[in-house]
Parts: structure tokens; sequence; C-alpha cells
């Protein structure tokens, strides 16, 4: 390939859409750094909405483009690519994804939103919470903290649902 030569891409209406969400999820997410917390690793999850909403309307498959894109280029604006959050965040993410994968093929009358984010957050933080325990906390000690993590979790997947499920009447397509 000769150094004139222009290679072109086709930008689907997706890829706009990912795009534009995952700003979206990315603004939260940097927003959400500055926010102080009574534990190291408890936050919001304000993001999640984002994700939440695009897995509604859009799928899976857009979801986990928004979330994983969201912990890449978040990590990269607060300065944590490749440190110990990143591992992190990338980790919940992927276990997150993985349950929203399952609960989305539920009913949703019995799954909607709400038990989707409950259970996306309660993913996100046991995967913290093991991959802190094999890699970084060589001890069970930090098994002491899941209850008050447990606790955040269902607070915050709660409020998050409860936002994301309003999103979606509101903005019902």
């Amino acid at each position: 390939m000769s150094p004139n030569t222009t290679i072109a891409l086709k930008v689907t209406p997706a890829d706009r859409r990912v795009a534009r969400f995952a700003a979206a999820a990315i603004a939260l997410t940097v927003a959400e750094a500055a926010i102080p917390t009574p534990l190291p690793g408890i936050k919001p999850g304000l993001a999640n909405i984002v994700v939440l909403v695009v897995l509604a309307r859009y799928g899976w498959r857009e979801a986990a483009w928004v979330s994983l894109l969201r912990v890449v280029a978040g990590s990269l604006l607060v300065g944590q690519f490749l440190a110990p959050g990143f591992f992190l965040s990338l980790t919940g993410a992927l276990l997150s994804l993985a349950v929203l994968a399952f609960s989305s093929r539920l009913p949703q009358r019995a799954f909607g939103p709400v038990s989707q984010s409950v259970l996306a957050a309660f993913a996100h933080i046991g995967g913290q919470v093991l991959l802190a325990r094999l890699w970084l906390v060589p001890h069970d000690g930090v098994f002491y903290l899941v209850p008050a993590f447990a606790v955040f979790a269902l607070f915050f997947g709660i409020i998050n649902g409860l936002i994301a499920a309003r999103l979606l009447r509101e903005n019902a397509p």
C-alpha cells in the first residue's frame, strides 16, 4: 500500500448511535470520577444508565460496545488506563455485560431496567471484589467489604434502573 492510499470506512447509523451513546457514558464516567466516595470503588455507576437504555432500545451488542468504549476511553481521560482501576472497571463491565446478556432474554415484565440494573451492579462489584482478591489484595479480609459494597450496589442499581426506566418511557420511539 502506498503512503497516499486512502482507506474509506463505511460508517453506519448504528456506528453513529454507538458513538453518541458512548460519548454520553464517557462524560458521565469522567464527571463521576470527581465525586468523593465513602469507600474506594464505590461509585454511582451513572454511565450504566446509558448502557441500560441502549440495551433496551438497540440490543446487547450495541450496549456492549458502549460499555467497553466507556471503560477504555474513560480510563484514558482520567489517567487510569492499564492501571489497577482500569482492570477492575473492565472486569466489572464484562461481568455486568454477561449478566445483561442473560437477563435480556428473560420476560421483560419481571426483568426490566430496574432488575437488570441491580443484577448488573451486583455482577460488577462481584467481579471487582474477586479480581481485587486474586490480584491486588492477597488476603480474605477484602471480603469483609462485600456487605457494604452490596448495599451500595443495591441502592445505586435501583436508582439507575429507575432513571433508565423513566428515560425509556419518556423517550419512547
